[in-house]
């Protein structure tokens, strides 16, 4: 999908008070940034941000860091922060591979991947967030009992995913392929995809999977 640049996004991004800018040097120290240790929960690929700001809303005790590499959809979501009151959310404008440059061994409790890029074609799956490659970054940084819940509405990007976690040596704890009349949709948070693909009447995957350390 080709996004429509907004001009001036990265002077934005650079100046706000809601993005870590040099994240690189916060590795190991993200407590401090928050000021307290609360466990830290990350949405790669977090978009306008609506999944995780009303998690950090509701859940003062975590400690939430959105994702996103595309400055313009950044931009929207700090737009949108800027609305809210809120202590325990900030944003990093970054590739997701390169997390294990950014936060220490543990230090991550959870990662929440949402409707993410599909990339159908075989060429591109070392590109999907399910992948074994992100996955290898996604275990460096997940705590012990650290784990990763995936949301998605592309039923080839779910088969890949209960292929590829487990042959990663990770282990799914619970999946469906009906998230809205499952027992799982109990706590569930909408995105705007999400919001957008049920009220079409698509049905929702999830699953939740941690390393198999």
């Amino acid at each position: 999908m080709r996004l429509r640049h907004i001009p001036g996004a990265e002077e934005a991004i650079a100046s706000s008070p809601y993005v870590i800018q040099d994240p690189e040097l916060k590795k190991g120290a993200w407590n401090q940034v928050f000021g307290n240790s609360h466990p830290i929960e990350i949405e790669v690929g977090m978009g306008k941000g609506r999944f995780l700001m009303e998690l950090a809303l509701s859940h003062p005790d975590v400690n939430y860091i959105g994702i996103e590499r595309y400055s313009s959809v950044l931009l929207k979501g700090l737009q949108k922060r800027a609305r809210l009151e809120l202590a325990n959310i900030f944003f990093l404008c970054i590739d997701a591979r390169d997390m294990a440059d950014i936060f220490a061994p543990g230090e991550v409790s959870r990662i929440y991947l949402n409707f993410s890029d599909p990339w159908p074609k075989d060429r591109h799956a070392k590109r999907r967030l399910t992948s074994p490659a992100f996955l290898s970054v996604y275990e460096k940084i997940l705590s012990d009992q650290g784990q990763i819940e995936f949301k998605t509405d592309n039923q080839d990007l779910f088969a890949y995913s209960l292929e590829s976690i487990p042959s990663a040596g990770w282990t799914i704890t619970e999946y469906t392929r009906d998230l809205h009349n499952s027992p799982m949709v109990l706590g569930n948070v909408m995105t705007e995809y999400e919001t957008k693909f049920s009220s079409l009447g698509k049905p929702i995957c999830k699953l939740i999977a941690r390393p198999g350390r």
